[in-house]
């Protein structure tokens, strides 16, 4: 496998789409309230993460760094939370599940100032004519 963070990637992307047409399709008339927006909001946060988790993948084939590299566990991690939370908060209506998607939120942040500290450490942009 060439960067684990493009499959990673990859893989959430189909699965934001699937999760996706299952709440438009299978969900949208049986959820009470605003559960339906809850889970919509789920989505909206893994699609976002599932692209930042490419373009990471993309930059760690040019260049290794610890800090890619945690911002790339960090935006699972966020996922895992953020969405999971949503996810499960909207089909089973538990709002326990609530306090959870904090912890997500944290990830994404520290995700997103590790990718900015990585690409201020990243070398210079090699010549592709060389």
């Amino acid at each position: 496998m060439r960067h684990p963070f493009l499959f990673i990637g990859a893989l959430n992307g189909f699965l934001t789409v699937a999760l996706g047409a299952f709440g438009a399709h299978a969900l949208r008339d049986r959820l009470q309230g605003n559960y339906y927006e809850v889970f919509q909001t789920g989505i909206q946060y893994q699609g976002l993460h599932a692209l930042a988790l490419l373009i990471l993948g993309l930059i760690a084939l040019r260049a290794t760094s610890n800090w890619l590299n945690r911002a790339g566990w960090l935006f699972l991690l966020g996922i895992l939370l953020i969405s999971g939370s949503l996810y499960l908060l909207a089909i089973t209506g538990n709002r326990a599940l609530g306090m959870i998607t904090p912890l997500g939120g944290v990830c994404f942040l520290l995700g997103w100032l590790s990718l900015a500290i990585a690409t201020l450490k990243l070398p210079a942009a090699v010549n592709s004519d060389e």
